[in-house]
């Protein structure tokens, strides 16, 4: 009963983030989208995409809606996992709202800076796996 009355509650969120997604897809600019986190970005664009990821607020279906928009609108694989990888783990939403109130600064600190490498690590081996 528990399990049918969440997936009621997720089901429409589900749906918005995944039509919300394809729409996104057609308003986001293919030049710049091509620019920033093409290909042929690079280290710049997996930085890019490391500080969007960041300062993403929202849930997974925010998050992984808008990877999925710029994949359509022509990012490279590798920039949308460091993207996806960097709103998991260095949400600045989430260091406000949950950890500084919840935990010392110093100690939040440590964790984003252990954190920091790996939407890079992430980037550089779906490059290489290719």
């Amino acid at each position: 009963n528990d399990a049918r009355g969440q997936f009621m509650h997720l089901l429409p969120r589900l749906l918005i983030g995944i039509l919300g997604s394809g729409f996104l897809a057609h308003l986001m600019p293919k030049e710049t989208v091509l620019a920033w986190f093409g290909p042929n970005s690079g280290l710049t664009g997996t930085a890019l995409a490391t500080l969007a990821g960041a300062l993403t607020p929202g849930g997974p279906v925010v998050g992984y809606a808008l990877g999925a928009a710029a994949l359509k609108a022509g990012a490279d694989f590798a920039q949308v996992i460091a993207y996806v990888t960097a709103w998991s783990l260095l949400t600045f939403n989430r260091m406000i709202t949950w950890e500084l109130p919840s935990m010392p600064a110093r100690l939040v600190l440590i964790r984003v800076i252990v954190s920091l490498p790996f939407p890079f690590l992430a980037a550089w081996i779906t490059q290489v796996a290719r």
